[in-house]
């Protein structure tokens, strides 16, 4: 019964001994030892002492140089069928072509009257408050 009780006494004795004969002779009674009767956790796989970690793999890497150059490889999102083939350029539209790729353009570099300056100068400005407000507190 003592198992699902949350407290129950305990009695240790401790006893010092020389030679056969009992010189000291101590008993402790130890209350609101916590005596539950959980579940035990289960052992995850890998967790243990002497196991070894399963690493996570990512999705292969395609190497062939003929494969990336005709097919848009990783494009695929279902489990099954391929990657789309690659269409001559003249079928895609000119303004893919034109898309910056690099870093983006600093604000000085910006002509005033577009609507990249005002949105990039919004976005600094955001940021130069933000590292303004940093280490304040309300």
């Amino acid at each position: 019964m003592s198992r699902y009780s949350l407290f129950r006494i305990v009695t240790l004795t401790k006893c010092v001994t020389s030679n056969a004969t009992t010189l000291l002779c101590r008993t402790n009674i130890l209350n609101r030892t916590q005596t539950c009767g959980y579940a035990k956790k289960v052992a995850a796989k890998g967790k243990g002492k002497g196991m070894m970690k399963e690493e996570l793999k990512g999705p292969e890497v395609c190497k062939d140089p003929a494969r990336l150059t005709s097919y848009a490889v990783g494009v695929n999102i279902f489990k099954q069928g391929e990657d789309p083939q690659l269409k001559p350029p003249e079928q895609y539209p000119g303004w893919l072509f034109q898309l910056n790729l690099g870093a983006p353009k600093k604000l000085n570099e910006l002509d005033s009257d577009t609507w990249e300056y005002w949105k990039r100068l919004r976005k600094e400005n955001i940021w130069r408050y933000n590292r303004l407000h940093k280490g304040k507190k309300f």
